[in-house]
């Protein structure tokens, strides 16, 4: 009896052993498989195992079986057990892939990049395709975690041939995201292979600016390069763009306020808009007509939509009152679409409307991206007091710190005469000035000490009027925080061209409109012309008007492909997720009483 157990038994184990081991190879050695056992019973195999080779192969299916199961924490603690200086090369590729995965699951796309490194990976060729597979895509996966789109599209591309079905669909897809999401300078092919016609078709798609343009410039591609795989089969955004191209857009409706409080805002939107209507028609163009409506003689939503509809409008650009603007936005669904000129509070509206305004938080999140490029970590803030403050200082908090940066201090500016001692409770110079007084009462004389600031302030987040920036920068040059950098939004440039105010702001960095900072734009010289206030801080309206008119008909271009953008006057324009559409800023400087513009960093 005793020895029929131990055949039996013995039998057990070379079942076990046969369900997580492939065929042998001498060189490459054995690959786990999905046991039929448990992650308990191939533990304690291991634990009896005679050979540690095959004790680490166990362990390793162990370790695998746990991922699958969703367990990531007994995985790694698994993983950890194998050394993989006992393992084969293919079963340490096996390791490092298991590794990765377990790393992206904690969000650490550099960790895993680290584990994909092993040496043992310049054999994955050599491995059975399920392998080369798996470890393609979490590659490709952290590649694009780790912000190396264009990498984790050629890993992605790599794999391709080897997909089916299903897999190979997504997979065509994710490749053209990635290469749809590089900016156009990235786009120049230097070679003309599957990515060097991915590219080349991205390429064609961003420079051309119409949706016409851009269905001719892909059917060009596609005749060009009838046997690339994305010629084979277009990706989903392009078909859209192809939907939307058979739907041109001949009347838009301008629903904006002609009295009231917002007449004068109102007024230089409208102008803005019909410039760039205007601009079009010289062109050559053929532009949609344009129908005016007064929302502030609005009495019902319901009432103008049936007037819009019966007027032949396929489009609605405002209403600029926030209030209508949030009532649409809790609607379930609009009957056509409209492109609102402001900001509901809530962030999902209805699918047929778009959202679209000069943000404050915008241009905070803006001062994030900025920071981060030049490779600041640690900020101070500044920000009025009052609802406004408290609303650009959480955009920017928010973004600034899921980026990894932190804000060591806050202060809300609201009375000049409390500036001085803000700025100082800010830097901790008062507790400075106590030690210095501490060391000269202990000493019993007088010590010459000059005040120290705290040294984990790399640059200041601003956000002011034009008069608060003015007796900010100087109070920070008499508080010894001068050489500590300052970026600021918009808000602290008037536009006056008064070099006084400039001078009482050198060194501050801050975000503008492409309009405010490129006096020769051709658009922007001929409505300065007619209008010489739109050379001013009214100018952003101005701006955001004519890229209203210049949004209008790319709409759903900007939903279907979310990674492309629009060079806009008011600034360089995408689409969010909640149909919000966001600015990013070039950058300026305040230089010895003149307007220095700075070079643009990457996106």
């Amino acid at each position: 009896m005793i020895a029929c157990l131990r055949l039996f038994s013995a039998l057990c184990l070379a079942a076990l052993l046969a369900a997580c081991a492939s065929s042998p190879s001498s060189s490459l050695g054995e690959l786990p498989r999905t046991p039929d056992a448990s992650i308990e019973q191939l533990l304690e195999q291991a634990a009896n195992s005679k050979t540690p080779d095959k004790a680490a192969l166990l362990r390793l299916s162990a370790a695998d079986l746990a991922y699958r199961q969703g367990n990531a924490g007994q995985a790694a603690q698994i993983l950890q057990q194998v050394p993989m200086e006992q393992l084969k090369p293919g079963q340490q590729v096996f390791a490092s892939t298991l590794a990765a995965e377990l790393a992206m699951t904690r969000n650490q796309p550099k960790a895993a990049l680290t584990a994909l490194s092993h040496p043992s990976l310049q054999r994955l060729s050599e491995l059975p395709e399920g392998q080369q597979i798996r470890t393609g895509t979490v590659h490709a996966r952290a590649l694009e975690a780790d912000g190396q789109a264009l990498a984790a599209a050629r890993e992605r591309i790599f794999i391709a041939p080897l997909l089916k079905d299903d897999a190979a669909s997504k997979n065509h897809e994710a490749i053209w995201a990635l290469i749809a999401s590089l900016p156009s300078d990235q786009l120049q092919a230097v070679s003309n292979d599957d990515l060097g016609g991915w590219m080349s078709l991205a390429l064609a798609v961003k420079t051309a600016g119409t949706l016409e343009q851009q269905q001719a410039a892909i059917d060009n591609w596609r005749a060009q390069n009838p046997k690339h795989p994305a010629a084979i089969q277009l990706p989903l955004p392009l078909t859209k763009l192809k939907e939307l191209a058979s739907q041109p857009l001949s009347k838009i409706a301008l629903l904006l306020p002609q009295d009231g409080p917002l007449a004068a805002v109102s007024k230089a939107l409208r102008d803005g808009f019909m410039a760039a209507h205007y601009q079009a028609q010289q062109a050559g163009q053929k532009p949609p007509s344009i129908e005016f409506y007064d929302s502030s003689r609005l009495t019902s939503l319901d009432d103008f939509y049936r007037k819009a509809q019966a007027d032949g409008v396929q489009l609605v650009v405002g209403p600029l009152e926030k209030p209508l603007v949030k009532q649409l936005a809790a609607r379930p669904q609009l009957p056509i679409t409209t492109l609102a000129l402001n900001y509901s509070e809530g962030e999902q509206g209805p699918a047929q409307l778009f959202q679209f305004g000069l943000a404050a938080e915008d241009e905070a999140r803006e001062v994030s991206r900025r920071a981060r490029a030049d490779g600041l970590h640690r900020a101070a803030v500044l920000v009025p007091r009052g609802e406004w403050g408290d609303r650009v200082l959480k955009a920017f908090r928010q973004d600034w710190e899921s980026n990894g940066g932190s804000v060591v201090g806050i202060e809300r500016v609201d009375q000049p005469v409390a500036l001085a001692q803000q700025i100082a409770d800010l830097f901790q110079l008062r507790q400075s000035e106590a030690r210095a007084k501490s060391l000269q009462n202990a000493a019993g004389t007088q010590v010459a000490a000059q005040p120290s600031r705290r040294q984990d302030i790399e640059f200041i987040f601003l956000a002011s009027t034009p008069q608060q920036a003015q007796q900010i920068k100087p109070t920070l040059n008499f508080q010894y925080a001068g050489d500590v950098p300052v970026y600021a939004t918009s808000h602290v440039f008037s536009a006056s061209g008064d070099q006084n105010q400039y001078n009482d702001m050198n060194g501050v960095r801050f975000c503008e409109t492409p309009w405010l900072l490129d006096a020769n734009d051709p658009l922007r010289r001929q409505v300065a012309a007619q209008w010489p206030q739109a050379g001013g801080s009214l100018g952003r309206l101005y701006a955001m008007g004519a890229d209203a008119y210049r949004l209008a008909p790319r709409l759903g271009q900007l939903k279907a492909l979310p990674d492309s953008r629009i060079e806009g006057l008011s600034g360089s324009l995408t689409m969010s997720p909640s149909q919000r559409v966001q600015r990013q800023l070039p950058w300026a400087e305040f230089v010895s009483g003149q307007i220095t513009r700075l070079p643009d960093t990457q996106r």
